[in-house]
């Protein structure tokens, strides 16, 4: 049987993304340094989740990207703190035409452009 070892993201500035993955999850990179084309990012010593790889990518960032990162607040105040300190680690929030009526989540998109949600599970 399969796992899911990484989730790869294309960023275009691996320095920024860096810099801004680790603060935002408290991540770190893996082994040695940071490479220029290619970065391995783990969850800090002690803690749980799937490392998230971080590749160079010329690409374009897509509008509505068919995948992306759901990343969980326990309850509306937490996930209100948590966008606010992922904009001011350089997040961006993103004008999502597509939000029913009453979201559980807020789409926001990292310095490199790619979208993600910042999901209240209190809500589920």
């Amino acid at each position: 049987m399969l796992t899911i070892g990484s989730l790869v993201l294309g960023v275009s500035d691996m320095p920024r993304a860096v810099a801004f993955w680790t603060a935002a999850l408290g991540y770190v990179p893996r082994g040695g340094p940071v490479e220029d084309d290619w970065t391995v990012l783990e969850p800090a010593p002690g803690r749980a989740g799937v490392q998230l790889a971080l590749g160079l990518s010329e690409s374009p960032v897509q509008e509505y990207p068919r995948v992306h990162l759901d990343l969980y607040a326990g309850d509306a105040a937490a996930q209100a703190a948590e966008v606010a300190r992922l904009l001011a680690l350089g997040a961006r929030d993103v004008a999502w035409d597509r939000y029913p009526e009453d979201p559980d989540f807020v789409v926001l998109a990292d310095p490199d452009g790619n979208r993600f949600c910042v999901i209240d599970t209190s809500r589920a």
